[in-house]
C-alpha cells in the first residue's frame, strides 16, 4: 500500500506541492489536504479587496478544485490538534487522518483577547475572507451616516487597513468616515524611519488620526478603552494587533520557538519528528527568525516540494536558504503606497502600481494550475 502524504491548509507555501500533486499521486502517494476553506485568499492583495480595487475572485485560488482534480482528496475542515507519535491529525468536526508524513501551512491568527465575545462589527484582519465581510458591512454604513472606524494596531496592516478604509468609502459615493488607528508605541515602529515617515505623512494627508503610545485595554459595543483610561466610541472597529502562528503545534506538545511557532530546521522539518514539515506563517525557522511575510512562504515553496516528496521516498533533503533582503510595498488605498527595497524608499503612485504589477502576476501564476487542469 501507497505511503500518505498529509496537507494541513492550502497557502502560499503549498502552491508548488498543490501544482505538482498529480505528479505525487502517480508516483502511489496518497495525499489528503485538510483546510478551512475551499479556497485560498492571497495575503498580499487582502487590503485592496477592502478597499474595493479587487474582487475575491481576483485574489483567491480553488485549492478544493485543484486537489481532487488531481486525484487527492480534500477534507474542508480545521485542524485542532496532532498525535506525532501515532501519527494523525484530529480535525474540529471529529475527523481522524493519519500520515506517513505531514506538512504545515496552517497559517496566523489574531488574538482577540479584549474582545468579550461575539461583538457586532468587530473584525480581525485575518483570516482575509473576513474584509470582504468587512467591507460588505462598512459599505451600508457609509451610505447612512458618517461613521467612525477605530483600527487597534500599530503594524503595517493597520495602516493598510485605514487608507483602504476610506478608498472603500470613496467607491461607495457615500460619507466619508472619521478613522483612527490606536498603535501601542509608534505606528510602523518596527520600521525603518524613512518607511515609517513616509506611511505617516500619507495617513495624516487622508485626514487619518493616529494616536502613538495609546495602547488599548479593552475592546466593548461602540467604544474602545486605553490602558490610560481615556475612551472613544465608534462604530466599527478593526482588530489588526499583530499576528501569532497557529495553536495547533503547541497544543500538540510539539517543539514551538518563542512566538509558539512549529520549530522547524533548516530543511523545513520539525527537530523533534523528521516526518513533519511546514512553511509560512505557522512555523519557527530555528536558523534565524523570519518576519512574519508571504516572500518567505513563496521562497519556501521548491524546498516543501522536494522534501516532503524525498522524506516519502528516503532521499536527501534540500535546506532552506531564506535569500537576500526582499522587496517590501504597502498598499495604502487611493493608489498610493510606500516602497523600501534595501537602501531605496519612496512612496506615491508609483508604489502602488509596482506592487499590483507584481500581485496580479504572482495570483495568476497559480490560478492558472486551476485552468490547466
Amino acid at each position: 500500500m501507497g505511503k500518505h502524504l498529509a496537507l494541513i491548509g492550502g497557502g502560499h507555501a503549498h502552491m508548488m506541492i498543490l501544482d505538482n500533486l498529480k505528479t505525487i499521486v502517480d508516483k502511489g502517494i496518497k495525499v489528503t489536504v485538510i483546510a478551512p476553506s475551499s479556497h485560498h485568499y492571497y495575503s498580499g492583495m487582502g487590503p485592496g479587496m477592502l478597499g474595493g480595487r479587487y474582487s475575491p475572485d481576483d485574489i483567491r485560488f480553488a485549492t478544493e478544485d485543484v486537489v481532487t482534480k488531481q486525484g487527492g482528496t480534500f477534507i474542508c475542515d480545521r485542524v485542532v490538534k496532532m498525535d506525532p507519535k501515532a501519527k494523525e491529525i484530529f480535525t474540529e468536526a471529529g475527523k481522524t487522518v493519519g500520515y506517513d508524513v505531514a506538512c504545515c501551512n496552517a497559517g496566523s491568527y489574531i488574538p482577540m483577547d479584549t474582545v468579550p465575545g461575539q461583538l457586532e462589527n468587530i473584525y480581525p484582519v485575518k483570516p482575509i475572507e473576513k474584509l470582504w465581510d468587512a467591507a460588505q458591512t462598512l459599505k451600508m454604513l457609509f451610505r447612512e451616516k458618517r461613521i467612525s472606524v477605530s483600527i487597534v494596531g500599530g503594524g503595517p496592516s493597520s495602516a493598510e487597513v485605514a487608507g483602504n478604509v476610506l478608498e472603500l468609502a470613496q467607491r461607495t459615493n457615500g460619507f466619508t468616515p472619521e478613522i483612527r488607528i490606536f498603535a501601542r508605541s509608534g505606528l510602523m515602529s518596527g520600521f525603518p524611519e524613512s518607511v515609517r515617515s513616509r506611511v505617516f505623512s500619507i495617513l495624516k494627508k487622508k485626514g487619518v488620526l493616529i494616536h502613538e503610545q495609546a495602547p488599548v485595554k479593552a475592546v466593548g459595543p461602540g467604544s474602545i478603552q486605553l490602558a490610560s483610561g481615556q475612551s472613544y466610541t465608534t462604530d466599527f472597529i478593526f482588530m489588526a494587533t499583530g499576528v501569532r502562528p497557529s495553536t495547533i503545534f503547541e497544543d500538540s506538545g510539539l517543539p514551538v520557538g518563542p512566538d509558539k511557532g512549529l520549530l522547524v530546521n533548516r530543511f523545513l522539518q520539525s527537530v523533534a519528528y523528521p516526518e513533519i514539515f511546514g512553511g509560512g506563517d505557522c512555523i519557527c525557522f530555528q536558523e534565524t527568525p523570519l518576519t512574519k511575510v508571504g516572500v518567505y512562504a513563496v521562497r519556501q515553496n521548491p524546498v516543501l516540494l522536494n522534501n516532503v516528496v524525498a522524506a516519502l521516498e528516503e532521499k536527501p533533503l534540500m535546506p532552506f536558504d531564506p535569500g537576500p533582503e526582499y522587496l517590501l510595498i504597502f498598499n495604502l488605498g487611493g493608489c498610493t503606497g510606500v516602497l523600501k527595497k534595501k537602501g531605496l524608499v519612496f512612496g506615491g503612485k508609483l508604489a502602488f502600481m509596482i506592487k499590483d504589477y507584481i500581485d496580479r502576476r504572482f495570483i495568476k501564476q497559480f490560478q492558472a494550475i486551476e485552468k490547466n487542469l
